[in-house]
């Protein structure tokens, strides 16, 4: 059976294992460099999770819990598998991990991630994997300044009544928060 680690805080020892993940899974340009997933994970602005079969790991999340508008999302920074172990359900097994052990600790409204807008395969592909994950999509798209691709809101409401928005871009709000406060500091 799998297992979930959440890492507060920096641990050099559990990057090495998720950073093989990380490296295959987002190319270099448009990605957090390793210094500020470092000083984010140190100034507790989100925490590293890996989840391991057997004590090998097979997929990694960085995520932080954002307060905003009455409301608590854990926002999904990065989530990859292992390039040898997807389509073996560890990505979907993660987020219900996500859900269950920050959901536990503190409630929790949603989960929010961004995806690419573009129309590509890849992209379209990745859409599909979040709502497999019960992720709806949002019309709104965010451009970024220093980024130059388009991204689009992704939530998945966790309790019933919550008034949790479903415009694309309120939940950018989250997302830029979380971006904010990881650069922040630096």
């Amino acid at each position: 059976m799998a297992e979930l680690h959440q890492i507060d805080g920096w641990d050099a020892a559990w990057w090495a294992k998720a950073e093989p993940i990380y490296d295959h899974a987002f190319p270099k340009e448009g990605r957090k460099p390793e210094r500020v997933i470092r000083s984010l994970l140190e100034r507790g602005v989100g925490s590293l999770y890996v989840l391991t079969e057997e004590g090998e790991p097979v997929a990694m999340a960085i995520a932080g819990i954002v307060r905003k508008h009455e409301r608590r999302a854990l926002v999904i920074d990065y989530l990859a598998v292992a390039a040898r172990r997807r389509e073996e359900g560890y990505g979907r097994e993660l987020i219900g991990r996500l859900k269950q052990q920050v959901g536990q600790e503190q409630p929790l409204d949603m989960l929010v991630i961004e995806v690419e807008a573009e129309d590509t395969p890849d992209n379209r592909g990745r859409i599909r994997f979040w709502q497999r994950c019960g992720f709806q999509l949002t019309s709104y798209v965010h451009t970024y300044i220093w980024v130059p691709e388009p991204y689009r809101a992704m939530v998945l409401p966790l309790r019933q009544g919550a008034g949790v928005p479903l415009d694309g871009e309120t939940l950018f709000s989250y997302i830029t928060d979380f971006h904010q406060r990881a650069y922040r500091g630096r």
